[in-house]
């Protein structure tokens, strides 16, 4: 809403007032429209390359079904799965979350509550001792001291006549709905590390598999070269050389530990459980990599809970601009008192001691020195800003979609290629171990095949967890299956 419009919608207020007085009420402030957001048709990563490699990669399709529900199951790992399930349970930034949206959800209760009258009611006494030096000539009254015992009850009611109850409920319902948006991307955001941390451990245990392996055949390397030193074939470099290998090989093995045990760690802490009293056995990545449809773009703005909580957000900030303009108004208030008062117990609930009130007032603030005009501006300026949130919130999500759609189609072209240079360094490993052991050449070749091959592995190796952790990011950006559909409406 612009200035100018603002401007309009103050001036027009003035002349309201009858209308809705006879009405029995009106909303004042701007009706909320969902901010436009910039979308395109199509994601452009999600196009598979030429040729693709062993069906690896294909374009989503219309009839492709979304991500749903518990997206870790596409993996079909029961000890994902498992993880998975203790996350929900024990996860105390997860639990935090949640009661953060409760509190925002008993909000509405609060505002809601302001619809109604307040009623009190209760019984009083007291005993007054009045100043004998006080004028009483025109009561002729000479008791000074006496007792009142009094059974009151009040009704007290603001009628909501310009909105503002309306606004601060609708208000209260949008930042609780924002609440519950967060905790799902706050969910997703556990689950997605919880999965990214896992698929990283069992990364490192295919590594510490390749490793664990190669210093097996080195030291059978390393034993047949002392043999062969032994019998005058080999020379004492060619030793040296095998056994460099063999130790270098082990101190990676043992260095893989490291991070394993922190990835380890974490994902004791995500599931809540202390670090020192969890463990995961060994279990290398070769899993079968799901194929994720991303679906349409315009899909992702219903789909992603942070853009939810953003554009809830832009809802509350509009509905704050109402509250500001029902300032304008009139406060109308509505009174009723009504008991029973003695001065004696005997009598008090007898219907010569009844009383009972009624009244109303309309109070109109005629200066502020522009403090409603500039809480207003204040208020419209907040919506502003909240829409330019939303929106960037939703170029970031299309950005994350396409990023990890490009990390994904790079990473299988990769593991093409990569799966080629490991099997053409097998090939040069057997060819060298057989001149090797015929005589033809020295261990120097084979040293050299044999670390070829083992980084090709490992390389081969991460770029297998890359495409995992990818993926997971992938499921992360198109909001995990989750939808608007979840919000609640409190």
């Amino acid at each position: 809403m612009s200035r100018e419009r603002q401007s309009s919608l103050l001036s027009r207020a003035v002349f309201s007032v009858p209308l809705c007085l006879i009405a029995s009420g009106c909303s004042v402030g701007p009706h909320y429209q969902r901010p436009s957001a910039p979308a395109a048709p199509a994601y452009s990563e999600a196009v598979p390359p030429p040729n693709p490699a062993n069906g690896g990669w294909k374009q989503a399709q219309p009839s492709d079904a979304m991500l749903r529900g518990k997206w870790w199951e596409m993996y079909n790992d029961p000890q994902l799965n498992s993880l998975e399930a203790k996350l929900a349970i024990s996860n105390e930034t997860l639990k935090a979350a949640m009661n953060q949206y409760f509190q925002a959800r008993e909000q509405v209760h609060v505002a809601r509550a302001n619809y109604y009258p307040t009623l009190t009611a209760g019984p009083s006494a007291s005993r007054t001792r009045e100043s004998y030096n006080e004028p009483n000539t025109e009561r002729g009254v000479t008791q000074y001291q006496y007792n009142t015992y009094a059974l009151e009850g009040q009704a007290l009611w603001e009628p909501d006549f310009w909105g503002q109850v309306r606004h601060t409920v609708e208000q209260a319902r949008a930042n609780a709905q924002a609440s519950a948006a967060d905790l799902a991307n706050a969910e997703l955001s556990l689950r997605s590390e919880l999965a990214t941390d896992y698929f990283e451990m069992r990364g490192l245990d295919t590594q510490q598999q390749l490793l664990d392996n190669a210093v097996s055949a080195f030291t059978d390397f390393y034993n047949l070269t002392k043999v062969r030193f032994k019998g005058g074939v080999a020379t004492d470099v060619d030793v040296a050389e095998a056994e460099t290998q063999l130790k270098t090989t082990r101190a990676q093995a043992i260095d893989v530990g490291v991070a394993r045990a922190q990835f380890q760690h974490a994902i004791a802490t995500l599931i809540g459980v202390p670090a020192s009293s969890f463990s995961l056995p060994a279990s290398p990545l070769n899993l079968q990599l799901p194929v994720i449809p991303p679906g349409v773009p315009s899909a992702l703005l219903e789909r992603r809970p942070d853009i939810a909580a953003a554009e809830r957000r832009t809802d509350a900030a509009n509905a704050q601009i109402g509250i500001a303009i029902s300032a304008y108004y009139p406060t109308i208030s509505l009174g009723a008192t009504g008991g029973f008062e003695s001065s004696h117990p005997g009598n008090w609930l007898q219907g010569p001691s009844a009383l009972w009130s009624l009244g109303g007032s309309a109070v109109e603030t005629l200066f502020d020195a522009g403090r409603r005009h500039a809480l207003t501006r204040q208020a419209q300026d907040a919506y502003n800003m909240q829409v330019a949130t939303y929106r960037q919130t939703v170029l970031t999500a299309f950005q994350e979609v396409e990023d990890n759609l490009s990390t994904l189609r790079v990473l299988d072209e990769e593991a093409v290629a990569e799966a080629d240079a490991v099997d053409s360094a097998q090939r040069l490993l057997s060819v060298s171990t057989k001149r090797y052991k015929g005589g033809v050449t020295t261990y120097l070749e084979v040293l050299t095949a044999q670390t070829a091959q083992l980084a090709d592995q490992r390389t081969q190796a991460d770029i297998t967890t890359r495409r995992f952790a990818a993926s997971v990011g992938l499921i992360t950006a198109l909001g995990g299956g989750w939808s608007t559909t979840q919000l609640p409406n409190p």
